[in-house]
């Protein structure tokens, strides 16, 4: 996994810093948040993990850019292999971009309470070294986005998803399958938000609504899936003399019902579900 990551990471900080230069604005995090209560599919113990997180947000003349990338390590109930008891690890990267149709032609599209018309395209790649599922998804994303007249940002998006998988579990069905796996074509609901509640206190997030995909690679039937992640972050760093937003901790939520597609009756009523409480903090630079 280290060896396909490396080249990615230098070409993400490659992008970053060419969109940077580009940028009419941007933002540039590192960060760390960690819980007690993740769950993983088929697994029925809580699993704790570190997530180490890498995060771009840049604006230009045209529109927006986000890129994202994570590295999550499991604790021992989610283990690497058969062979060790050291937990699982894995890397995870978002990137979207978001087009304004307002800026585009000069005139900005307004009605009612949207401030902004647009598209958003983009996509997720993962790999992770696992025990069960070893997973190898890639995706890509495109569809619509409204952005509102709110404090701070919140944009809506409805999104066309291409996904597909190269699973390697040690276990039957998953150690049957050979080569990638597409899933069907399916549509998701995004919201993003980031609304400030006062001079230090912000209020962060995005919900992913994601319908089902079709069957998955041993032909079970996926689920609807939803992932809300939400988080309340408070700007430390001015109490200590930095500048604004420069050093945020904060307290974060993930609630993901059928994550992956994986419902009660295909995991057996385990890890299907995961409602975890996190401690957060970032850098930005």
């Amino acid at each position: 996994m280290k060896t396909r990551l490396v080249p990615l990471c230098l070409a993400a900080a490659f992008a970053m810093s060419a969109s940077a230069q580009a940028a009419d604005w941007s933002d540039t995090s590192i960060s760390w948040r960690a819980g007690s209560k993740f769950a993983e599919p088929f697994n029925p113990q809580d699993v704790k993990k570190h997530i180490f997180g890498l995060t771009h947000v840049s604006g230009y003349k045209y529109g927006s850019n986000f890129f994202n990338v994570d590295m999550l390590q499991s604790d021992e109930t989610d283990p690497g292999s058969l062979n060790q008891d050291e937990g699982a690890q894995e890397a995870y990267v978002v990137y979207r971009h978001t087009v304004d149709f307002g800026k585009v032609r000069g005139s900005d599209i307004k009605f009612g309470k949207v401030r902004g018309v647009g598209a958003t395209f983009g996509f997720d790649w993962n790999t992770k070294n696992d025990v069960g599922y070893n997973s190898r998804k890639r995706m890509l994303v495109a569809g619509p986005t409204l952005m509102w007249d709110v404090p701070g940002f919140l944009n809506t998006s409805i999104l066309a998803m291409h996904e597909s998988n190269a699973p390697s579990g040690a276990f039957a069905p998953i150690s049957n399958v050979n080569g990638r796996y597409t899933f069907d074509v399916h549509p998701m609901f995004n919201a993003v938000w980031g609304i400030p509640l006062g001079e230090r206190v912000s209020f962060e997030g995005y919900l992913n609504w994601i319908a089902s995909k079709g069957k998955d690679e041993v032909g079970n039937d996926t689920g609807v899936e939803t992932n809300l992640d939400m988080q309340i972050m408070y700007d430390i760093g001015t109490v200590m003399g930095y500048a604004k937003n420069k050093f945020r901790i904060g307290l974060e939520y993930q609630y993901w019902n059928n994550k992956f597609g994986n419902t009660s009756a295909t995991t057996g009523g385990n890890g299907f579900r995961a409602k975890t409480p996190m401690v957060r903090a970032e850098y930005h630079f």
